[in-house]
């Protein structure tokens, strides 16, 4: 597969470019000692002409409350939330125990995930992330950078509803790279370099409607839709140049994802390909106000926090059209 456009970096087929990287690795495409992967691909030059997509004035927060989903996946605690009364009844302080990072709308770090052979990102070996001074890899390297970029929908749910072909919450369906051209151009839009591409599955929507047994009952591991796990997927994003890939699913990828159905493509894209992740991000208000005006692009931002080390982060994502 080529590039659909010309720039400096190689294409997936040209990868790996430093001697004894594995295979459909960019390790050292942006430099031995890179931190922050394919948000290199984000120029201040996309930055701008992300920030004259801003023409309604509408703002979208992408952020689910911290709570949901609720109870928390992948057996991990809800968080308790202590409220102090200082000063005499004057303020308030408060705080989080059991806060788990990635337990609601949230990025993965580069830090997330590693090849079990290879190591993370880069080259990064597993004894240097540690989340101590001096760590690598960890979501501190793009808070400090910042997020901000042209944002590209594909309602890969609205299209397949009004194809007769809805998608289940609770099974595993493969999105391949051809169904997201068919989307894009169907909705008239098309990936540049430097995209935040935002993909709406409708897994949060369903969610959403279950009752509390339903959601309690609920394993992603057992049956999610999401992108296909292949690596005709990750080239096709690495030579779209994305910077970053947001779903409404738990997951970013199909599940239950298998050696059968492609492998994992967190490997892929994070370790192999230091790409950004975006998990359990609400589209539903920006998908409808698209949906309305059939503009598919806009201005994301996001600020992960500041945390040494720290392998997620939540999204503090918006949209603003």
């Amino acid at each position: 597969m080529n590039a659909p456009f010309a720039d400096a970096y190689p294409t997936f087929a040209q990868l790996p470019v430093r001697e004894g990287a594995p295979a459909g690795s960019s390790w050292g495409v942006f430099g031995d000692d890179d931190q922050v992967g394919t948000l290199n691909f984000i120029t201040a030059e996309h930055v701008l002409a992300a920030a004259r997509l801003v023409r309604k004035g509408r703002v979208f927060s992408l952020n689910l409350p911290l709570d949901l989903p609720n109870p928390p996946l992948y057996g991990r605690q809800p968080y308790r939330h202590t409220l102090l009364v200082l000063g005499g009844g004057r303020a308030r302080d408060d705080y989080l125990d059991n806060f788990y990072l990635q337990a609601s709308s949230q990025w993965d770090a580069l830090s997330h995930i590693c090849h079990l052979r290879y190591g993370f990102y880069n080259g990064v070996r597993p004894e240097a992330v540690t989340g101590r001074p001096g760590s690598k890899l960890g979501i501190e390297h793009w808070a400090a950078r910042g997020i901000a970029g042209r944002g590209v929908l594909v309602d890969v749910a609205r299209y397949l509803e009004a194809q007769g072909q809805p998608l289940d919450a609770r099974q595993r369906v493969a999105i391949e790279p051809a169904l997201l051209d068919a989307v894009l151009r169907a909705q008239g839009v098309e990936l540049r370099g430097g995209d935040l591409l935002l993909v709406r599955t409708g897994w949060l929507a369903q969610y959403l409607s279950w009752s509390a047994a339903e959601r309690a009952a609920y394993d992603p591991e057992k049956g999610c839709p999401g992108l296909s796990a292949t690596e005709a997927m990750a080239a096709y994003l690495w030579n779209h140049r994305v910077a970053a890939v947001v779903a409404d699913n738990p997951g970013v990828e199909a599940m239950p994802a298998t050696r059968e159905t492609g492998g994992f493509l967190h490997t892929r894209l994070i370790a192999l390909l230091g790409m950004a992740l975006g998990e359990l991000w609400d589209l539903e208000a920006l998908a409808a106000d698209c949906a309305a005006d059939g503009v598919y692009e806009c201005l994301v931002t996001a600020a992960p926090l500041h945390l040494r080390g720290g392998v997620g982060s939540p999204a503090n994502a918006l949209a603003l059209k």
